[in-house]
């Protein structure tokens, strides 16, 4: 592909995904767009995060004891990996990771 059109294509979906402008030296535009893959990325691993503790809030409002567990488990060995992989915080996942465990315990205590 000619070398004009692969700028133009790459400042047309800088325009359409509203981004900063597109710059013209060639390792700028490269870095813009491994930035936007990489955020796709992202995006997707913190919603998959989020579900994760969704399903075991529901466990808990079911006050499935075992399930709640294993969800729970399941949950924090996710949000480890987010965040050794830089896509969290360590200290958000540590706050969030003790305050899953604190209304488990207190589900498991009543």
């Amino acid at each position: 592909m000619n070398k004009l059109v692969k700028y133009y294509i790459d400042k047309l979906v800088c325009y359409l995904h509203h981004s900063a402008p597109m710059a013209n030296i060639k390792s700028a535009i490269k870095r813009a767009r491994q930035a936007n893959r990489r955020n796709a990325l992202k995006s997707s691993q913190r919603a998959s995060a989020r579900t994760s503790i969704k399903a075991f809030e529901k466990a808990l409002d079911d006050k499935d004891i075992e399930a709640a567990g294993n969800e729970f488990k399941k949950t924090q060995k996710l949000m480890d990996k987010l965040a050794n992989k830089k896509v969290l915080p360590k200290n958000h996942v540590a706050r969030t990771k003790s305050r899953l465990n604190k209304k488990l315990k207190a589900l498991k205590s009543a």
